[in-house]
């Protein structure tokens, strides 16, 4: 960010005298809320942090790190004192005093939008850290921010660049969005786009290399038959052999290979016959396994298109979060998928299984939806007796369309709660008391 945009952006920003609530909306991006409704919203990202306007960024999930615990505090519902840019540097300072219990607090926000240590630090009324977004160590750099320590002020220096001039700073900051989110939306969908389809071709290559019931069966056969003509010939093998020449109940030669762990050849005929029978359990299972990787599959792909059609890259890391280390002994639920937005858990089902797991596992209170009068994905909000944002509900239908339709057209999703939902046969239901969304697929 250059210094001249940082100091018109600060002159705008002078406007507001008060913030309602700040907080993370993404790993890297705050969210200002100022009286009126008025948002403002700051990306600080090391090497590309900037200033922008943005109608709505669906978030993912609730931050509770310690530094959002005290933006939180500090923050919501406060006034602003003063709004400035420091000279010599590309750094923004908001001064706020809100109102405890029993005194009134002085704290400063400060953003610093200086390549690869930008940073955003919470201040005290005595240049002290409270919290920071980036804790940065002595032994890392000459200037450490560590929560209780004094902040250094940073040394200002001669702006060598060009100056812009801004006239519509409302269009300005809007077109820093979507300058911005063009280029990088198409990257982050090839990439995810590529893994997915890395996927289904792990999956398809797996489901195509499946034997068929009768080899399996085929198999199974033998392997009985070589168990039993090993056994019944124990006194014509040698300890010694692992080939073996015998004669089966026609007078037929045949050539029997006994398996390499056998220590005896009476373990050997019982081994066959273990491997004769697990191969028939095998081939009938058979059916499950390929409907399992075939419905996987199907997911993916729905996937891919689900992620095609994002016009956002907040939509996408909903859709697929960044991965994180799968906590030990949490188990997956491999019938269902789970999103979240907002904090809200957000569940639909990949296959009947799902559906008919999804009515057991709800609340009363929670959030069904359902495409009226089709088949189609059963989705579930969990609401936690706590009210939820329309636009979470109109994301949670939209997901519904995507994940059980692929032919364009108008659907209606009708969605309202779980406990006015009445199962008559596995994930078939009656339901009442309901409202409708209109997507346009």
């Amino acid at each position: 960010m250059k210094y001249s945009e940082l100091k018109q952006i600060t002159t705008y920003m002078q406007q507001y005298k008060s913030v309602s609530s700040i907080g993370r909306v993404d790993d890297n991006i705050l969210k200002i809320l100022y009286e009126r409704d008025q948002t403002i919203f700051l990306d600080m990202k090391r090497g590309d942090s900037y200033i922008f306007k943005k109608k709505e960024f669906k978030r993912a999930k609730i931050y509770n790190a310690p530094f959002d615990v005290v933006l939180h505090k500090r923050f919501s519902r406060s006034s602003i004192d003063s709004i400035e840019v420091l000279e010599g540097n590309r750094v923004l300072r908001i001064q706020t005093s809100s109102n405890s219990s029993y005194k009134s607090q002085k704290t400063t926000l400060q953003f610093e939008f200086t390549g690869r240590t930008t940073n955003v630090i919470i201040l005290d009324e005595d240049e002290i850290v409270l919290e920071a977004l980036r804790h940065i160590d002595s032994s890392m750099s000459y200037r450490s921010i560590r929560t209780g320590e004094k902040l250094e002020p940073l040394p200002p220096y001669e702006m060598k660049e060009e100056e812009i001039v801004i006239d519509d700073m409302q269009e300005y900051l809007i077109e820093q969005y979507k300058k911005r989110s063009v280029q990088k939306l198409d990257q982050i969908k090839k990439q995810k786009l590529l893994t997915l389809q890395k996927n289904v071709n792990k999956l398809q290559k797996i489901l195509d290399s499946l034997e068929s019931e009768e080899k399996l069966l085929e198999k199974s056969e033998k392997y009985s038959s070589w168990g039993t003509l090993v056994l019944s010939n124990l006194h014509l093998v040698k300890a010694y052999e692992k080939e073996l020449l015998l004669s089966d109940w026609e007078g037929n030669d045949v050539q029997i290979t006994l398996p390499k762990e056998a220590r005896t050849p009476a373990e050997a005929g019982n081994i066959l016959f273990n491997s004769s029978k697990k191969l028939k359990r095998k081939a009938k299972s058979l059916y499950k396994e390929r409907e399992n990787l075939a419905g996987k599959i199907e997911f993916f792909q729905k996937m891919q298109r689900a992620v095609e059609k994002c016009t956002d890259e907040s939509e996408i890391n909903i859709l697929l979060p960044r991965q994180k280390k799968a906590k030990k002994g949490k188990k997956e639920h491999k019938s269902y998928e789970t999103f979240f937005m907002e904090g809200f858990k957000i569940m639909l089902g990949k296959n009947e299984k799902g559906n008919i797991e999804l009515l057991k596992e709800a609340k009363k209170r929670d959030i069904w939806l359902h495409i009226k009068d089709i088949p189609s994905a059963h989705v579930i909000i969990r609401t936690d007796k706590t009210s939820i944002p329309q636009s979470v509900i109109d994301f949670a239908g939209k997901l519904c369309v995507e994940f059980s339709v692929t032919k364009k057209g108008t659907y209606l999703v009708d969605y309202t709660q779980r406990r006015n939902v009445t199962v008559r046969d596995g994930a078939n239901v009656n339901y009442v008391d309901y409202k409708t969304l209109h997507f346009e697929e």
